[in-house]
């Protein structure tokens, strides 16, 4: 494996060793806050940036990580996007789609009007009134906010992916580094990690129950996502980023938004990050208009340095088989999340842990604790070279061409927009028609 693509700080080692510290410590020793109140601020700030779906999740989580938790700044590029989360989190009863208990942490939310920002630019003047800072834009927006967050000293929880090219990702990685200097906190919602099932599971791999990984394959195979309508009076910027999923420089297609829960939970196993990929993809289903410029299927063949291969595959089909999970295979048997076979199918291990911890809540239950207690945490640059990882495999699926690892991380083929406005140019437009340009393997330039 190339030097480049294996600098990082996390050899498997380190891997197993921080995967026990959260499987023997932190999740066991929920909830977090209870030791948390003896040094520091008595109220710590923070500020979401990104009032969509899961930041609006989050920011609950958030404030139940420690009554010391006071959310008192909102950032979105829409504002009715803000006023409906600011609404939603300020009910009575507000219930998150990960967590089904209904919560009231009205008394902990204190955003005036002069604190609600909108644009491209606001989140720059919400990330200055925090302590901490909530990233849960659409991907693309990451690595600027992640970036700006670190220049400002703010402690950071951000939702995955990090990034939707190489550029994002090298960026992230910079201000991760910078961040440790710091000693900023920094959380990615890769949930899975703060997950006690996996974590139980990662144990016993590390143990070698499985014996030594010799193959993986992992599934986000589902029906798809939501689409919304375009309106008369929308800018192509503003229809583009209603519906950032099916562009790739706010989404990196779902093979890095959605898929890259199940790659990254391999490369987490495996201690490693894959060295080339060779795929196929393409659009059978959701070819419609509406769906922009995103494949609705993705099959990859990852390797990594020993010659270990992962298979991936995701999908966004109607009316076909679901799955979303992974399966390692070693010399001596088989792990799935909680469970770990022998290769004839028999049960030898299986987590029974029915009354588990919400690892959504979990993850701001670490970050938080970090922060009170002064504990060192920063899981930008896994993040980072996990979605590195996804970028990879869509990159091999859209050219159709065998790529490397170095290939691809030392790209400098830029997606984003030069510029941000609701009358920018887009990087990709639609025809007269409506359709917007698919890439099309064995065609499509992708560095």
């Amino acid at each position: 494996m190339n030097s480049d693509n294996n600098t990082s700080p996390f050899s498997r080692r380190d891997f197993v060793k921080g995967s026990a510290l959260l499987a023997g410590g932190l999740v066991a020793g929920l909830p977090l806050q209870a030791s948390a109140y003896v040094a520091g601020k008595d109220t710590i700030k923070v500020a979401l940036v990104g009032c969509g779906g899961r930041g609006t999740g989050a920011v609950v989580q958030a404030i139940k990580a420690s009554p010391k938790v006071k959310l008192v700044a909102m950032a979105d590029a829409f504002r009715d996007r803000l006023d409906e989360c600011f609404k939603t989190i300020t009910a009575p009863d507000f219930k998150d789609w990960s967590d089904s208990t209904p919560v009231n942490v009205k008394k902990q939310i204190e955003v005036p009007e002069k604190n609600k920002f909108t644009g491209f630019d606001g989140y720059k003047q919400a990330i200055a009134l925090a302590d901490v800072v909530i990233l849960t834009t659409p991907p693309g927006f990451r690595p600027m906010h992640f970036e700006e967050a670190v220049r400002q000293g703010k402690h950071v929880f951000m939702e995955k992916p990090v990034a939707t090219d190489a550029n994002g990702v090298r960026q992230v990685i910079a201000a991760a580094e910078e961040a440790k200097k710091k000693n900023l906190k920094v959380v990615v919602g890769l949930q899975r990690h703060y997950q006690k099932s996996y974590l139980e599971t990662l144990k016993r791999v590390n143990d070698g129950m499985i014996g030594e990984l010799v193959a993986a394959n992992c599934w986000w195979n589902s029906g798809g996502v939501w689409v919304k309508e375009r309106q008369p009076d929308m800018t192509e910027m503003q229809y583009q980023m209603r519906n950032w999923y099916y562009f790739n420089w706010l989404c990196g297609d779902h093979i890095n938004e959605q898929h890259i829960h199940n790659i990254d939970v391999v490369n987490w196993f495996k201690g490693a990050f894959p060295v080339k990929a060779v795929g196929m993809g393409g659009r059978q289903q959701r070819t419609g208009k509406q769906f922009g410029e995103i494949f609705d299927h993705h099959h990859v063949e990852f390797e990594y340095a020993d010659g270990m291969i992962l298979n991936s595959q995701c999908q966004h089909f109607e009316g076909c088989a679901n799955n979303v999970s992974e399966l390692l295979i070693g010399t001596k048997g088989r792990a799935t999340e909680g469970k770990i076979t022998d290769h004839k199918g028999n049960v030898v291990w299986r987590h029974r842990g029915t009354e588990d911890p919400n690892p959504y809540q979990v993850e701001h239950d670490v970050l938080f604790d970090a922060i009170i207690n002064n504990k060192p945490i920063n899981d930008a640059e896994h993040a980072a070279k996990s979605t590195m990882t996804a970028i990879l495999g869509r990159m091999a699926t859209y050219s159709g061409q065998l790529i490397t690892w170095d290939e691809a991380y030392n790209s400098t083929m830029s997606i984003m927009p030069k510029t941000f406005a609701w009358d920018a140019e887009t990087p990709t437009k639609p025809d007269a028609n409506g359709f917007y340009p698919v890439p099309v393997p064995g065609k499509t330039k992708v560095m």
